[in-house]
C-alpha cells in the first residue's frame, strides 16, 4: 500500500471514529489544562445546553470537579445536577485526566441518571414525607427530637405537642373521603403557621399530627401559642363547596419535666390528649401525673376487656319493651354486659366506647347474637314467640359493609332472622355512608327491622327523619324524663310521635321510670310502647334459668310487671342501658 492509499485509510478510520464518538449515548468531553473544550459529542451538548436547545446551565461545579482531577491526576466522580428552569436533569460524571502527545488532557463521561435519583427521591420522600400534606414523618420528627435529648444542651427546654382531629370520623363519613383528605391538607397549613425553623409539624397518621416547639422558656408561653393556633382552627374551611367545621384536641408534654425520651414524652403527650377526648375536646392541656395513674387503669381495662373475650365472660341482660296500656311485651333489648375477675358485672359505660376503640366491637356484637341463638328456647318461654329481639349496632359498624354483610350472614343462619331487630343510632342514617341505599337492603331481604336508637341526641333533625327508613323510633330518655313537668319536651314529643305516625315507624319511648311519666304518656299521646324500670330491669339468663318450669307466669312478671319499687323509681343512675 502506497502512502496516499494509507493516508486515505488513515483519514477514513479517522473519520469513522469521530463519527461514533460523535454518537455515542454518553455524553463525551475532552479539555485541556486550562479548562478549553477540544471535543463535545452530541450527547454532552445536549447535556450541557451547548446544542442551542436549551438555556446553558450553571457549569461552575463541573469546572472545580475538573481542575481538582487535573490537579490530583486522579480521576473523581461526580453526581452533577443541572437547572433549566423548573427542569432538573441529574447526570453520574467520570473526570479522568491523561497524558496525549505530552498534553495534560481531561476526558469526562456522563450518563443521565435522572429517573433513577427521581425515583430515588420518591422513595426518600414516601419513607420520610407524609404524601398527602408534605408534612415530615413520624420518623423525621423523633429522630429531630432524639437529637435535642442526644445534645441535651444544659437548661433548654422544648414541646411535644400531640394533636388528633375531633370527630374526624363523620367528618369523613359525612362529607366523603376526597373531602376529609382535603381538609387534612389546609389543616396541616393553619397548624404550620408561625412555626420557627426550629420547630416541626409531623402527620404521624390518619388525623394525628406531632408538634415539637423547641426551644421553649415556659409552660404559659407553650399555653399561649397553642391557645392561638385553636383558635385558628375554629374558622369554617371552605372544601367542594362545602362549609366544614373542624376542631382539634391536644395534649403537650414538656422535656424535661414529663420525660426524658421521645416515646415517653409522645406517650404522655397522648394521655393529656385523651383527658381533652372525654373533657369535651377542642381545647389543649399538658400532661400531670394523675393523667398517669389514669392511662394504667385504661391499660389495666384494655387487657382485662381482651381477657374477657377469650374467656367469653361476656353475658347478656334483656330488658322488655312493653305496651304501656296493656302491659303484653312487645320485645326485647339485648344488653351485654362483663363478667369482672371476681364475678361482678360491670356496666356498658366502662368498656363499651374503649371495646369500639380498639376494634374489638364486632366480635362483642357477634357473641351477643350467639348467646341468644343458645338461650332461644328461654327467651321465648320467658317473653314470647313473637316478641321482636333487638341488638345494638354501633355507627361506626353500620358504616362498614364488610361487618354488616357477616352480621346479616350470620342472622341469616339462626333460621329465625325475622325476629330481629337492629338499633342503630342516627348518625348512621345521616351519614354519607350509603348505609340506607347499600346496607339497608341486606336486612330489608332477611326480614330484619331497623330501629333508630336515643333519637334526639345525635345530628339529626326532624326534616331528617323524614328520609329515613326504619320501622321503629325510640325516643331518647333525655325527652322522657319528668316529662310531665317539662312544656317544651312535651312539644318535642308531639313533632316527633307525630311525624313517626305519618311514615309509619313504631315510637318507643326509653327510660320510663316512674308512674308519674307513664301516666303523662297515656293521657297526652299516642304513644302505644316505652322500656325502662318502670316496667323492668334488665334480667339476666341465669335469673330466668332460677325459676322451675311451671312458674312461666312468674318469669313474665319479672319481665313486664310494675312492682313497687318499679313504681317509685329507680336511681336515674342505675337506668344506664348500654
Amino acid at each position: 500500500m502506497n502512502d496516499n492509499q494509507y493516508s486515505g485509510a488513515s483519514e477514513a478510520e479517522l473519520g469513522f471514529l469521530k463519527e461514533i464518538v460523535r454518537m455515542l449515548p454518553a455524553g463525551l468531553t475532552v479539555q485541556d489544562a486550562h479548562g478549553e473544550l477540544l471535543l463535545v459529542n452530541d450527547a454532552a451538548a445536549a447535556q450541557l445546553g451547548m446544542d442551542g436547545s436549551h438555556p446553558s446551565p450553571d457549569l461552575a461545579p463541573r469546572r472545580e470537579a475538573c481542575r481538582q482531577a487535573l490537579s490530583a491526576g486522579q480521576a473523581v466522580v461526580t453526581e452533577e445536577a443541572l437547572h433549566r428552569g423548573a427542569a432538573r436533569q441529574v447526570l453520574l460524571t467520570t473526570h479522568r485526566p491523561v497524558r496525549l502527545a505530552g498534553r495534560e488532557l481531561l476526558i469526562s463521561a456522563s450518563s443521565d441518571i435522572t429517573e433513577q435519583k427521581n425515583f430515588e427521591d420518591q422513595l426518600f420522600r414516601s419513607a420520610y414525607f407524609d404524601e398527602l400534606t408534605g408534612l415530615p414523618s413520624r420518623r423525621v420528627i423523633e429522630h429531630h427530637a432524639s437529637n435535642l435529648l442526644a445534645a441535651d444542651r444544659g437548661g433548654e427546654r422544648f414541646a411535644l405537642a400531640f394533636l388528633d382531629v375531633d370527630n374526624f370520623k363523620h367528618i369523613n363519613d359525612y362529607y366523603g373521603h376526597a373531602v376529609g383528605d382535603a381538609l387534612l391538607v389546609e389543616l396541616s397549613k393553619r397548624l404550620g403557621r408561625d412555626l420557627r425553623d426550629s420547630d416541626m409539624l409531623s402527620r404521624i397518621s390518619g388525623d394525628e399530627f406531632l408538634l415539637l416547639l423547641s426551644p421553649i422558656q415556659s409552660q404559659e408561653e407553650v399555653a399561649e401559642f397553642m391557645q392561638s393556633t385553636l383558635e385558628r382552627l375554629t374558622a369554617p374551611f371552605f372544601i367542594d363547596n362545602s362549609e366544614v367545621f373542624a376542631s382539634t384536641s391536644v395534649g403537650i408534654s414538656l422535656y424535661p419535666d414529663h420525660g426524658r425520651s421521645f416515646e415517653t414524652l409522645r406517650q404522655n403527650a397522648d394521655v393529656a390528649m385523651y383527658r381533652i377526648k372525654n373533657d369535651g375536646k377542642g381545647s389543649a392541656t399538658f400532661f400531670d401525673s394523675s393523667m398517669e395513674r389514669e392511662a394504667l387503669a385504661r391499660m389495666k381495662i384494655e387487657q382485662s376487656l381482651r381477657q374477657a373475650i377469650l374467656e367469653k365472660r361476656f353475658c347478656c341482660a334483656f330488658q322488655s319493651k312493653v305496651d304501656i296500656r296493656t302491659q303484653a311485651v312487645k320485645g326485647i333489648e339485648a344488653l351485654v354486659r362483663l363478667r369482672d375477675d371476681e364475678g361482678v358485672i360491670q356496666a356498658p359505660g366502662s368498656f363499651i366506647n374503649l371495646a369500639s376503640e380498639l376494634g374489638l366491637i364486632d366480635e362483642l356484637t357477634h357473641l351477643v347474637l350467639a348467646e341468644i341463638v343458645k338461650s332461644i328456647d328461654l327467651i321465648n318461654e320467658t317473653f314470647g314467640a313473637e316478641a321482636t329481639i333487638s341488638i345494638n349496632v354501633a355507627a361506626k359498624q353500620a358504616g362498614n359493609p364488610e361487618f354488616m354483610r357477616s352480621f346479616a350472614r350470620a342472622l341469616e343462619e339462626t333460621g329465625f332472622p325475622q325476629r330481629f331487630m337492629i338499633e342503630v343510632t342516627e348518625d348512621a342514617f345521616v351519614a354519607k355512608n350509603h348505609f340506607q341505599a347499600e346496607i339497608l337492603p341486606m336486612f330489608r331481604k332477611l326480614g330484619v327491622g331497623i330501629s333508630i336508637d336515643d333519637f334526639g341526641t345525635g345530628y339529626s333533625s326532624l326534616s331528617a327523619l323524614a328520609d329515613i327508613t326504619a320501622d321503629e323510633i325510640k325516643i331518647d330518655r333525655s325527652f322522657i324524663t319528668d316529662i310531665h313537668q317539662r312544656p317544651r319536651s312535651q312539644g318535642i314529643l308531639r313533632a316527633i310521635e307525630s311525624l313517626s305516625e305519618a311514615l309509619g315507624m313504631t315510637v318507643i319511648a326509653e327510660g320510663l321510670e316512674t308512674y308519674e311519666e307513664l301516666a303523662y304518656l297515656q293521657a297526652a299521646t299516642k304513644i302505644r310502647y316505652a322500656q325502662g324500670y318502670y316496667f323492668s330491669r334488665p334480667i339476666f339468663l341465669e335469673e330466668l334459668k332460677l325459676a322451675t318450669p311451671a312458674s312461666s307466669e312468674s318469669r313474665a312478671s319479672v319481665a313486664s310487671r310494675p312492682t313497687q319499687q318499679n313504681r317509685q323509681g329507680y336511681s336515674r343512675a342505675s337506668g344506664y342501658r348500654r
